[in-house]
């Protein structure tokens, strides 16, 4: 057997890990990591920037549980991918990030390129190392993907200087070790049934976390049992089915919105797999004074606003589970939360029918819904669209709506939908980005066209960036520095080989998107939008009464 490099021994190491796919650009500094990959299992996607590469393994991170991997060269390369590695460390996604580095003799001098990216990626992993020995290797690549891939998880990353790359490496992949379920102690899941039993009007919060711990089943068993509404965070999506009698649908505008009265009105919050980065608790309990139950795989975070009366830390279903077999309910009045689903349900449905030219985003969302099947993922991107995607985009099952929260970083949909392809070839993908978010990572298309992996994307275009315009006449009454031009939206996408698709009616869009979604080729759709709902929705949010 010939003797392995230390490139060779990282990739060894990473086939270990199960490792399908590495996202990233080629660069001098990389190249022996790229030259091992040539005879790997595991399959490098060449992408146009760095930043998708980033996003790419974020998504694919969210979807399967499973570290995604994005690789970059030094310098710019590596600062390139810091947008994205942030992005999936603050929503608890999985992720390896792999940069070159210059070589171990050049970096105590002023050298080309070099950063000291141990120092920069810091605040925004986990974990992160750099490979200064062969022999080391096994240790950091095991080390990484475990951090990495642990409640909560996040990002790490993995820094090699290219002088040890090349150089001779002994050593084998460290065996996987296998994570056993932690349960939660019984006198926390007795306090919680407790309290559960005695509230009135109590409601479930439910976050990615519960995604993550895959309990959705058992959630919708626990609070049908217990005829307790459920409403979820943009991350918890699909953790109770849309269509269940007891979903409310999602909490986290900055505006207020018909489920708000619910938590005005609530003596109890059953906050399960919920995380404070996805909906700050002072927008639902700013005095701190409603109780709440922490129902997650992790501890409580600390915030004046969420101090748990009982705090069950464990596997979430089986502590779903346990609490369910202790509570009482029997007698207590219908919670007040209920009664507010026929407005909810009649907010969604308002413009189902609307023929209004450009086209409402609430009409656009309604109809992308009734074309998607319930396992099919919509990728949405940051701005305004994100906020009636949010509130409107409403779906059966988990991980099949995928927002930026945490971070809400604009450019995440087309990459993302790269990633969610790969991940799911059988099922429709559909990335929904505004014109701003486009422009941002539009070349990563030509990634897709390139490996095979056709989705639709929709732009909603507006001409400027919606959401600050949006903010802006909340805070001001006008708005300034937000609007600029675009591209011809079709031809960009013809010239790259993909369908364009221009909406020129409010009758058009349901019969383009179903034939852009049986394209073998990825498809664009431009669609002018009507933002003017922005202003309605907040003046309507603003006149929101809660008595009933």
């Amino acid at each position: 057997m010939s003797e392995l490099n230390t490139a060779q021994l990282l990739v060894k190491c990473l086939e270990n890990e199960g490792v399908e796919y590495i996202f990233g650009l080629p660069g001098e500094e990389n190249l022996h990591v790229l030259e091992a990959l040539k005879g790997s299992s595991i399959q490098f996607i060449t992408t146009r920037h760095e930043q998708g590469a980033a996003f790419m393994a974020d998504v694919y991170g969210r979807l399967t549980g499973k570290a995604g991997v994005c690789l970059s060269t030094l310098g710019p390369g590596a600062t390139n991918l810091m947008t994205g590695v942030a992005d999936a460390n603050l929503d608890r996604a999985p992720l390896v990030a792999i940069t070159g580095q210059v070589g171990t003799d050049r970096m105590h001098i002023e050298s080309h390129q070099y950063l000291d990216l141990v120092a920069l990626f810091a605040p925004i992993t986990k974990w992160n190392a750099q490979i200064v020995r062969p022999s080391i290797t096994p240790e950091i690549v095991r080390k990484a993907f475990k951090v990495s891939q642990t409640e909560k998880p996040g990002a790490v990353h993995i820094d090699l200087p290219e002088n040890i790359a090349a150089m001779a490496a002994e050593g084998t992949p460290l065996q996987l070790d296998q994570r056993e379920k932690v349960y939660a102690s019984f006198s926390s899941i007795e306090r919680a049934a407790a309290a559960i039993s005695k509230a009135e009007n109590p409601i479930i919060l439910v976050g990615n976390g519960a995604i993550r711990g895959n309990a959705s089943d058992v959630l919708t068993v626990f609070a049908t049992e217990l005829n307790i509404p459920v409403a979820n965070t943009f991350m918890g999506k699909g953790v109770i089915p849309y269509k269940h009698p007891l979903a409310l649908w999602s909490v986290g505008l900055q505006q207020r919105d018909h489920i708000s009265c619910g938590f005005d009105r609530t003596d109890l919050v059953i906050a399960v797999g919920y995380d404070l980065i996805e909906y700050s608790p002072k927008r639902w309990n700013p005095g701190g004074k409603t109780p709440v139950i922490h129902v997650n795989q992790t501890p409580a975070e600390v915030d004046s606003s969420y101090i748990p009366t009982a705090e069950v830390v464990g596997d979430i279903s089986d502590s779903l589970y346990e609490i369910l077999k202790r509570v009482d309910r029997q007698g207590k009045p219908e919670p007040y939360a209920l009664q507010l689903k026929p407005d909810i349900q009649a907010d969604y449905e308002e413009h189902a029918y609307d023929e209004g030219f450009p086209i409402k985003p609430q009409k656009l969302i309604y109809d992308l819904r009734q074309v998607m099947g319930p396992e099919d993922i919509v990728i949405s991107d940051v701005g305004a669209h994100k906020m009636w995607m949010a509130r409107h985009y409403h779906c059966d099952r988990p991980n099949t709506c995928i927002i930026s929260n945490g971070f809400a970083a604009m450019g995440i949909a087309i990459p993302g939908a790269v990633a969610a392809k790969l991940v799911a070839p059988d099922r429709k993908v559909v990335a929904v980005t505004g014109d701003g978010g486009f422009m941002m990572n539009s070349q990563e298309l030509e990634t897709a066209l390139r490996i095979g992996t056709p989705f639709v994307t929709i732009i909603f275009n507006d001409g400027g960036y919606g959401l600050i315009e949006w903010k802006q006449h909340n805070q001001f009454g006008e708005s300034s520095f937000v609007k600029f031009s675009n591209p011809d939206f079709v031809k960009l996408a013809e010239s790259m080989g993909l369908k364009g698709y221009r909406v020129t009616s409010g009758m058009d869009f349901l019969p383009i998107l179903k034939e852009a979604l049986n394209q073998d080729v990825p498809a664009v759709i431009d669609c002018p939008v009507d933002y003017s709902e922005n202003l309605r929705f907040s003046k309507r949010a603003g006149d929101l009464s809660c008595a009933i």
